[in-house]
């Protein structure tokens, strides 16, 4: 029974998941392709799919949740996602609501995303405001290549342009928001071993002290923002006293924004 089977990868993935019953409830979910809440309310009576017990097994390896399904959620929205391309955390939707509350009533038209990735900021924010237009920018064609599936999934690929790039550069325009969650860790900090193990190490690791990107992105951002926009940029905790520094020295006005760990996960620059 899937009950039986749920409770028995619990206790399996707890030596390797933070997380393990809800994992087991999201590969149970993928093997009978159901939503979650679908299996909660309709299907734990029900034999358990032959294929659970080799996802659990891909589990057990640390390969991310997302990766063995295909897909993560985020926002208002669901994304593809595979190797090669960043998961969506949940603390990076701070940047969507830090746009919120900068832009209130007003909408931003154009919106420019740093280190797309499958697409995650830009795509959230052009589902929030249905009449803005996008650029995303990245350094990995396979990241690209989800961005690109994900804005015609969603119905988004006419408002939506995704190129390879080098952050800003050779990026033309003005945009009304730029959106960025770059690489941040430190070469040698520790991490988890599914992130450490799976995930590209181009979209996690910037140089020694963790602010190599943001030495290279800040510099650009005035030259890209209209009059009145605001850029938000992802943080580590512990590196909003370093980022606001960086902004201040290139006439920003910066303000740490709190995830709902409260901690400081984003900075917006205005």
């Amino acid at each position: 029974m899937i009950d039986a089977a749920l409770a028995a990868a619990t206790r399996h993935l707890a030596d390797v998941s933070d997380t393990p019953r809800l994992d087991a409830e999201l590969l149970m979910a993928h093997a009978l392709g159901v939503e979650r809440d679908a299996l909660l309310l309709r299907h734990l009576d029900a034999e358990a799919p032959e294929e659970f017990e080799a996802l659990v097994e891909r589990r057990m390896t640390h390969e991310p949740v997302a990766y063995i399904t295909g897909m993560r959620g985020f926002w208002t929205i669901e994304l593809a996602v595979g190797p090669g391309a960043l998961i969506p955390r949940a603390d990076s939707e701070t940047l969507i609501e830090a746009a919120i509350e900068h832009f209130g009533a007003r909408a931003p038209s154009t919106i420019l995303d740093l280190g797309t990735g499958p697409g995650t900021l830009l795509l959230a924010a052009l589902d929030q405001w249905p009449k803005a237009t996008g650029l995303g920018v990245d350094g990995s064609e396979a990241a690209l290549g989800y961005a690109r599936v994900n804005a015609r999934r969603l119905g988004m690929a006419d408002r939506a342009e995704f190129v390879l790039g080098d952050w800003a550069a050779g990026v033309e325009g003005r945009f009304d928001l730029i959106l960025c969650n770059p690489p941040y860790v430190g070469i040698g900090e520790a991490i988890g071993e599914d992130v450490r193990r799976f995930e590209p190490p181009s979209a996690l690791f910037a140089g020694a002290d963790g602010l190599d990107a943001y030495r290279r992105i800040i510099p650009d951002l005035r030259r890209l923002l209209t009059p009145g926009g605001a850029a938000v940029i992802e943080i580590g905790w512990t590196q909003a006293e370093a980022v606001c520094g960086l902004a201040l020295d290139q006439g920003f006005s910066p303000r740490a924004r709190n995830d709902l760990g409260g901690r400081p996960r984003a900075v917006l620059l205005t």
